[in-house]
């Protein structure tokens, strides 16, 4: 059964790194890819209140600039002769960011939305743009991967997986990160920040259940001390040049504490490591 990956893309290097990384991940599966940039107006008029038509000037010149860069990447694609079992469906939609890859995600049956961190503003200290952030935060249809720019595809070969045991996890809700798992034959790096206490029974149990989850897979768990958060997630990272990190995308919950834009600025900083975002799907 062929893999339905969403690569949205804003024409930037990072975007086009975030692409040929996701060729890369599923080189050797068959896939279909659709590669998504959105269009606005711009020089409309803005006492207007009416939405641009289909037909009129602004709007075609934005859809025919948006069809051009999407026929490059189309082109550059063809040159690459390895992937022979990957399909390409382009798609230039009228729409901002976020709405156009839930309506993608929900029409064609989307698995994974790999994306860059950085659009057309590279500053260093924006290490994950506002797209990205929005994405991961609102888009929970499917699990989100966030490509840094510095970031190309080798051997995944640690993946870190920071948690609070709080939650209950379930198989289907770790699946894509399993199959990224089998995927490269890495090894899942739980960390956990601990404040002293030992761990309640309830989350004793859901150390075992995510245990259970990766039967057969390589796993270690790590226990750090006497460090916030991010930085426990950070240094652990760095100290072992650690290949990916992934977590739960929970409302109102340890996602606000890891993946608040300060712990993106803190993680990315000099980084080169891409995220995960899963989604707890009870939410």
């Amino acid at each position: 059964m062929k893999k339905k990956i969403l690569l949205p893309t804003d024409f930037s290097k990072n975007a086009w790194n975030a692409i040929t990384y996701a060729l890369e991940l599923y080189k050797n599966e068959s896939c279909d890819f659709y590669i998504l940039n959105t269009f606005n107006v711009t020089g409309y008029a803005l006492e207007s209140m009416a939405v641009p038509e289909p037909g009129e000037k602004f709007y075609e010149e934005a859809k025919e600039k948006s069809e051009q860069g999407l026929g490059k990447i189309l082109e550059r694609l063809s040159f690459r002769d390895d992937y022979a079992n990957h399909k390409f469906y382009m798609v230039s939609q009228f729409n901002d960011i976020l709405d156009a890859i839930k309506d993608i995600v929900e029409k064609q049956d989307i698995e994974m939305i790999i994306m860059g961190t950085k659009g057309t503003t590279n500053a260093r200290e924006v290490i994950y743009g506002s797209n990205t952030v929005l994405v991961m935060e609102k888009s929970r249809g499917c699990p989100v991967m966030a490509i840094p720019s510095e970031s190309s595809y080798d051997t995944l070969q640690e993946i870190v997986f920071p948690t609070d045991f709080k939650m209950n996890f379930k198989r289907r809700e770790l699946q894509s990160l399993i199959e990224v798992v089998k995927r490269s034959n890495a090894t899942v790096c739980v960390v956990y920040i601990s404040n002293g206490d030992s761990l309640t029974e309830e989350q004793e149990n859901n150390k075992k259940l995510l245990e259970e989850s990766f039967e057969g897979l390589k796993i270690s768990f790590h226990t750090l001390h006497n460090i916030d958060v991010k930085s426990g997630v950070r240094c652990f990272v760095e100290s072992r040049d650690s290949d990916m990190i992934t977590f739960f995308n929970r409302k109102h919950s340890f996602f606000g504490s890891i993946f608040s834009r300060p712990m993106v600025k803190d993680l990315g900083h000099n980084s080169t490591v891409p995220v995960l975002a899963l989604h707890d799907l009870r939410n």
